[in-house]
């Protein structure tokens, strides 16, 4: 039995004159770009509010809450201390005044600025909402690195305005949100803008906190607020920070701002302190009982004191509050406080190096200081060095806390610095001259050596907890494909104590490892800790990153590892880090998807010497008895990008190769980074195939061309569409901009090349003298020249600005499908239908080069950015890497199932993107190995660490298949043989015990679509494209017969059960039935081909309105059944040839029909997603299956209970019934294949996940057994012990 997917993949080359599409500009294509259409209708406003909900992912900060926690770490808002700014005129000038767009507060640490703006939020929450306007605000916190940077600030204020402006939705992205990294800060931004400007905008104001904790792109921020502030006259700013000169600087070129200076309203600043110390007081005097004296002499000393700082004072009465502090000793320990922020600084330092556990209270200042967010208690117990009696005592620890001298606070079980100028203080960077001795010296005894000490004591005891806490299945999920967005985290966390360390180990540890510090390299010798942590724990830490949802970081880490090693090349931990991380690239996917495949597909696919799968042999599924045969090591193709839905027509890599965008068959473009894999935006707007796509020099600009006759011109930070250039007579089949970017070229399917104004949408130039479509276009280096190759067969070289073609190069036999300029213009590629590529002099005209050793149409060549190499993408499927000067070919890339139609280099040349007819992008590592820098590489053991060289085939095991799509695939009665036929015109016959192929059969002139045996097993038929049927013997290997009488292709062929009769449906609308056994090829001795005077055609069968797909006997061979593309069942007498019953009820082809072992009923499959049984006698439907996939093939099983199908047996209704039973998405029983085929499964629960080049065309399924041939012509084999 077996199961045909007709959906998956594009495997033929494109031999007509139609959609060959490829981006072919000169010079390194660039964008990025996130967003699609920001205009949803309203409908959408739930989905909205997803997106909403996307900007706080994993670890939310939502402003509201952010200030609700700051007012109660600082002992609640005290109304009293910030009434007074809203008398204050600057405030009162900015509040009131329209043109007054901006207030900076400012002042030195400690001086109230963020209660002060909490206080005022909560007064403009009142007027603004009351009125109608919108408010929103953030709090930077520079020990916290989640709200620490300008990409966060905006996600909040994008926040806040949202949800106060609904109607401001329209303006957020569709799909996923970027990291915070430099590209998400430019998508964001532009989205606030947007926001901004929006004509429904109401009065809105904006609030920041802390500007000088902004640590990352600070400048950034501060630039986009004074810009805002300049244009808008409905948003007003409200921003704090310290006296810092540089954000004055960036403030300045406001023309309407006000500033509040903390220090020139000391007057108000001192009022509101001593308010606050009144409240502090009298808080003190009832928790400690003090009398009327003690409470005047604490009052007196911190008003005198304080100078004011509302921050010295909370500090100082923390420590009075302290229950060890006794009330008799309250005025002593007071007076030891001396006046000033950094002074008080130096005499809490002083209190905890004289203490008892000064040493503990070193180690967790030290790692406080450098961590690179804020630790819970629970991570602080691996990172510090502690007993267990502490370690395992919460109470233990927050009294550690309080010990660090009120240096460290603890806020929801997680360590925070009491204030950004604490950290400060401790790492030597003092907020005044007058303190910075103290804080040096602060500084010398935290870090008494290094902070890279400090560092690799994080790496050490990290990896030493991971060590001992990390195992298999630490969630207890169970089951092999349990989705990860569906796992719950577990209480108590498994995980708690080892979060921080899990995903920041590797930077630490690099941290650790200067220049000049070397020491630190003993850890990266064989055996050592990062060796034993790899050979032993790799795949249990890959586990766990997926469960804290931080895959990617485990991809980038190991990268930043194996940068680490440098040329060490010749030791056992480089070859695994190296290892370790082709591991990571290949199965990030999977990992992020369901964790549990990193022991499972990710083992079982990964290539036989890979290092991880051998150190991790013990983890491989034991429910497993036959395994794949796989390669033998990593090849060249890094990663494989799956999502788009059609043909990927164009690729291109951003400037900074950070980006890489896709256009498809499918009407969309998509934005993927090119890293992790991840898919980052779909772009959406075209009506038809985006057949290309260009990115503008500069990247501030991206255009697709399309079907549809269009161009659209996008912004890539917002994703909005700037222009849609209109007055094609036909497709967009390329685009290239001018080095400049002030013209854009585009290669029509009307004959023509237009050259467009991008910025205004005009044409400037339309350009005539090809006699086909044009194909490809590229411009020089220098924008003195365009290229452009057509269906004629020539390349045409034109002058841009005249219009006048320079040049017409012939010497092409077939169409040209794209051009390309080497990066010094000196040199013009071309690559032809007639399967070359051509190298020319644009200069004279002449041929330099004609590289042949392609087998299918070359649909895109691309130069690397020195020059130096050529890649091609061919019909036949592979990527060929070329020098150009030699026309050697250095490498051939194999690995798509569909016809390579764009490649583009990045723009460092060390990876190649290609977009393909199998709907991925796959990214490749282009260098050989024999071109790799000879300092890096040249001496890597080739078994541990290649980059896979096709010259001398030592890297990949011979993976034995077809060199086409597998069309059919069967078993042999006694299940000994597989039989599968393929677009390579070919059958095989395997061994499935052993995976080995025992016969190839040949002789065909066309795709072998069915192939089935003989009752017996003695004979094979097949039938072919070729409107033949062939009879075979399989031992042999011998052609028995040749049925002709068909006029069109064979798609499905059936013995009867007593094997006297041969069956076939054909394209021709008949079934005809044959005797396969003529009596010249009865003699076995003669084995003599069929002679057309025994007549072996015994009847014709007619009745169908559309292609036959299918035919089976009943088990007595009394009744024939066939299955059509006219969405009908006819059950006929093979004897008579009469029609005794058509079955009418699906609406779509009918793919498979079979009879029940005791022929009292009929199933059919059809392409409408269900499954129908039926009464074969009384012609009624008794069941209809809803399967919503589409099942190729069905048989009944041995007990008459269960259907087996693709996806597994389903279990039908064997009870008699008058009425027609509807069954839903029925229950899958035993292995099969999930719906898209990218699964398998066991009892409807996903179990393996296959990897696309191993995805079915078309399967098997005996029992526990099963067969699959793929889109790529493999065919592998894999069995199973045990249901799971």
């Amino acid at each position: 039995m077996s199961f045909y997917n007709s959906g998956s993949g594009f495997s033929n080359a494109n031999t007509g004159p139609g959609a060959q599409y490829n981006n072919n500009a000169a010079g390194p294509q660039y964008n990025y770009n996130y967003y699609g259409s920001l205009k949803r209708p309203q409908d959408k406003v739930h989905e909205d509010y997803l997106c909403l909900a996307k900007l706080w992912p994993t670890d939310p900060r939502d402003p509201h809450v952010e200030k609700e926690r700051i007012e109660l770490a600082k002992g609640g808002l005290l109304a009293d201390a910030y009434r007074w700014v809203f008398d204050n005129p600057d405030f009162n000038r900015w509040r009131q005044q329209q043109e007054s767009r901006l207030l900076w507060i400012k002042g030195d640490p400690g001086k109230g600025k963020t209660m002060l703006l909490c206080g005022i939020i909560d007064e403009l929450e009142q007027r603004v909402i009351a009125d109608g306007g919108n408010l929103a605000y953030f709090f930077c916190q520079a020990t916290d690195s989640r709200i620490n940077n300008a990409t966060a600030v905006l996600r909040g204020l994008i926040y806040l305005l949202a949800h106060r402006q609904p109607r401001l939705l329209s303006h957020l992205p569709e799909n996923t949100y970027p990291s915070d990294d430099a590209m998400a800060w430019i998508v964001l931004s532009k989205v606030l803008c947007k926001m901004l400007e929006d004509p429904n905008l109401k009065v809105t104001y904006l609030v920041i906190d802390a500007l000088d904790e902004c640590v990352t792109d600070q400048p950034q921020l501060l630039k986009l607020i004074a810009q805002i502030s300049s244009v808008s006259a409905r948003v007003k700013w409200l921003v704090s920070s310290r006296n810092w000169v540089q954000i004055e600087k960036q403030l300045a070129i406001v023309a309407q701002q006000s500033r509040l200076s903390l220090e020139l309203n000391a007057e108000s600043v001192t009022t509101a302190v001593s308010t606050y110390i009144r409240h502090k007081v009298l808080h003190l005097s009832r928790l400690k009982e003090y009398d009327s004296t003690m409470q005047t002499e604490v009052h007196d000393y911190l008003s005198s004191n304080a100078n004011g700082t509302f921050l010295w004072v909370a500090l100082v009465c923390q420590v009075l509050a302290d229950p060890s502090v006794q009330r008799w000793q309250t005025l002593k320990k007071l007076r030891a406080f001396p006046p000033g922020l950094d002074s008080l600084y130096a005499r809490m330092m002083e209190q905890i190096i004289q203490s008892d556990d000064a040493d503990l209270c070193r180690q967790i200042l030290a790692v406080s200081s450098i961590v690179r967010r804020p630790i819970s208690l629970q991570e602080l117990t691996t990172l510090v060095e502690m007993s267990d009696d502490i370690s395992d005592d919460p109470q233990s620890l927050e009294e550690l806390i309080g010990l660090c001298g009120s240096f460290l606070t603890l806020r929801d079980q997680t360590v925070y610095f009491v204030h950004q100028s604490a950290k400060d203080f401790l790492l030597g960077n003092a907020s005044d001259k007058a303190g910075n001795q103290a804080s040096q010296e602060a500084f010398k005894w935290v870090f008494p050596s290094r902070k890279e000490d400090v560092d690799y004591t994080i790496f050490l005891r990290s990896l030493k907890a991971m060590c001992t806490v990390l195992r298999r299945d630490i969630y207890s999920l169970r089951t092999p494909g349990f989705p990860g967005n569906k796992v719950q985290v577990p209480n108590p966390d498994p995980l708690a104590t080892v979060r921080y360390s899990c995903v920041y180990w590797v930077d630490h540890f690099c941290d650790s490892v200067s220049g000049t510090n070397t020491k630190r390299h003993d850890r990266l010798q064989d055996n050592g800790v990062v060796y034993t942590f790899l050979k032993t724990k790799y795949l249990y830490w890959l586990e766990a990153l997926s469960l804290l949802q931080v895959m990617p970081v485990g991809v980038v880490a190991i990268r930043k590892l194996e940068s680490l090693l440098g040329g060490n090349d010749q030791s056992h931990l480089s070859k695994l880090v190296w290892d370790a991380y082709r591991f990571a690239l290949s199965c990030k996917s999977i990992i992020e998807q369901a964790p549990l495949q990193a022991y499972i597909s990710a083992l079982v696919f990964a290539p036989s010497s890979s290092l991880i799968k051998r150190s991790f042999r013990a983890e491989e599924p034991k429910w497993i008895r036959t395994k794949p045969a796989v390669e033998l090591d990593w090849n060249a193709c890094l990663q494989t990008l799956e999502g788009h839905s059609g043909t990927v027509y164009s690729v291109a890599f951003s400037p900074d190769g950070q980006r890489l965008a896709s256009g498809s068959w499918e009407d969309t473009i998509k934005i993927w980074d090119p890293a992790s894999g991840s898919c980052l935006q779909t772009l959406k707007g075209h009506s038809g195939t985006v057949a290309s796509v260009a990115f503008s020099p500069d990247g501030q600009r991206l255009a697709s061309g399309s079907g549809d006759k269009t161009i659209k011109i996008w912004d890539p930070a917002s994703g909005s569409c700037l222009q849609t250039l209109e007055g094609h007579s036909g497709t967009v089949n390329s685009m290239a901009f001018s080095p400049d970017g002030q013209r854009l070229a585009s290669g029509l399917g009307d004959d023509t090349i237009k050259i467009w104004d991008p910025a205004s949408g005009s044409c400037l130039q339309t350009l005539k003298g090809h006699s086909g479509y044009v194909y490809s276009v590229a411009f020089s280096p220098d924008g003195q020249r365009l290229a452009s190759g057509s269906w004629d067969k020539t390349i045409k070289i034109w002058d841009p600005a005249s219009g006048s073609y320079l040049q017409t190069l012939k010497g092409h036999s077939g169409n040209v499908y794209s051009v390309a300029f080497s990066p010094d213009g000196q040199r013009l590629t071309s690559g032809s239908r007639d399967e070359t590529i051509k190298i020319w002099d644009p200069a004279s005209g002449s041929c330099l080069q004609t590289l042949k050793g392609h087998s299918g149409a070359v649909d895109s060549v691309a130069f690397s950015p020195d020059g130096q190499r050529l890649a091609s993408g061919s019909g036949d499927k592979t990527i060929k890497i070329w020098d150009p000067a030699s026309g050697s070919c250095l490498q051939t890339l194999e690995g798509h199932s569909g016809t390579v139609a764009s490649v583009a280099f990045s723009p460092d040349g060390q990876r190649l993107a290609s977009g393909s007819g199998d709907k991925t992008i796959k990214i490749w590592n282009p260098v050989s190995r024999r071109t790799r820098n000879p300092m890096s590489r040249r001496t890597r053991n080739p078994v541990s660490r290649r980059i896979w060289d096709p010259a001398s085939k030592s890297c990949l095991q011979t993976l034995k298949g077809h060199s086409g799509t597998v069309r059919s695939v069967a078993f042999s009665p006694d299940g000994q043989r597989l039989a599968s036929g393929s677009w390579d015109e070919t059958i095989k016959i395997w061994d499935p015990a052993s995976g080995s192929c025992l016969q190839t059969l040949k002789g065909y002139s066309g795709t072998v679509y069915s192939v089935v045996f003989s009752p017996d097993g003695q004979r094979l038929a097949s039938g072919l494209e070729d409107d033949t049927i062939k009879i075979w013997d399989p031992a042999s290997g011998s052609c028995l017969q040749t049925l002709k009488g068909h006029s069109g292709t064979v798609y499905s062929v059936a013995f009867s059960p007593d094997g006297q009769r041969l069956a076939s449906g054909s394209e021709d609308k008949t079934i005809k039935i044959w005797n396969p056994v003529s009596r010249r090829t009865w003699n076995p001795v003669s084995r003599r081909i069929w002679d057309p005077a025994s007549k072996s055609c015994l009847q014709t069968l007619k009745g169908h309105s559309g292609t036959v797909r299918s035919v089976a006997f009943s088990p007595d061979g009394q009744r024939l059944a066939s299955g059509s593309e006219d969405k009908t069942i006819k059950i006929w007498d093979p004897a008579s040839g009469s029609c005794l019953q058509t079955l009418k009820g699906h609406s779509g082809t009918v793919r498979s029909v079979a009879f029940s072992p005791d022929g009292q009923r009929l199933a059919s499959g059809s392409e409408d997603d269900t499954i129908k049984i039926w009464d074969p006698v009384s012609g009624s439907c008794l069941q209809t299956i809803i399967t919503s996939t589409l099942m190729t093939d069905i048989s009944f099983d041995h007990t008459n209970r269960y259907l087996r199908t693709n996806v597994g047996r389903i279990k039908i209704d064997t009870e008699t019934i008058e009425s027609q039973v509807i069954l839903d998405n029925p229950k899958s029983h035993g292995y099969g294949l999930e719906q898209d085929s990218s699964w398998i499964t066991c009892n409807g629960q996903n179990v393996l996940w296959l990897p696309p080049n191993y995805r079915p065309s078309i399967c098997d399924l005996q029992g526990r057994m099963i067969s699959i041939g793929s889109v790529s012509g493999l065919i592998w084999f894999i069995s199973f012990s045990q249901d799971i």
